[in-house]
């Protein structure tokens, strides 16, 4: 019997199922900057964001400045821009709500966090590093069958122990890097 289904493989739903969006539409909700600025400035905040103040945080991100540094102008573009474009398409895809001035994020927003988690720049992919990880566990492996690896004086058990600890280090500092990277987690949107 396939794992396969409704469900997809091995029962995970599809992401349109989780989200109610299918794929492409969240990657080109998440194309634009001040979408994903929106989106991680209301995630920062503990409740509802006025439609002011988050024009002059994104403003403030896109210019490069201060809010204090800003003009009239850049804010009154980005008010503008936020209200007649970006918020009423984030409300219709169900990310947020926008009622009289205020923005506030929807439960949908949780969903997109496997879309929303950065990779530093000059990173190894988990997986890549993963697979590295691996081969060089299988090589342990075959070493000790072919008695290439020295067993008199080390205890046998030391080089399964090694390879678990570098797993359990790995995986460890993976899930906290991923914490430390996630979106809502960086003092400024990418």
């Amino acid at each position: 019997m396939s794992n396969r289904g409704a469900g997809g493989l091995l029962g995970r739903r599809p992401p349109e199922e989780e989200t109610g969006l299918p794929k492409d539409e969240i990657f080109d909700l998440m194309s634009n900057h001040r979408r994903r600025y929106t989106i991680h400035h209301c995630k920062q905040a503990d409740g509802p964001v006025s439609l002011s103040d988050l024009a002059e945080q994104v403003a403030a991100w896109e210019k490069d400045k201060s809010i204090s540094e800003l003009g009239s102008a850049e804010r009154k573009t980005v008010y503008t821009s936020l209200q007649q474009t970006h918020l009423p398409r984030l409300e219709r895809a169900g990310i947020v709500t926008y009622e009289n001035g205020e923005v506030e994020l929807t439960n949908q927003t949780e969903r997109l966090d496997i879309y929303l988690d950065i990779v530093p720049e000059n990173s190894i992919p988990w997986g890549v590093y993963y697979l590295g990880l691996s081969f060089l566990s299988c090589l342990v492996v075959v070493g000790l069958w072919m008695d290439v690896l020295p067993t008199g004086a080390v205890p046998t058990l030391v080089y399964p122990t090694i390879i678990i600890a570098a797993f359990t280090v790995s995986a460890a500092y993976h899930a906290l890097a991923n914490r430390r990277y996630r979106f809502e987690n960086l003092d400024e949107p990418l």
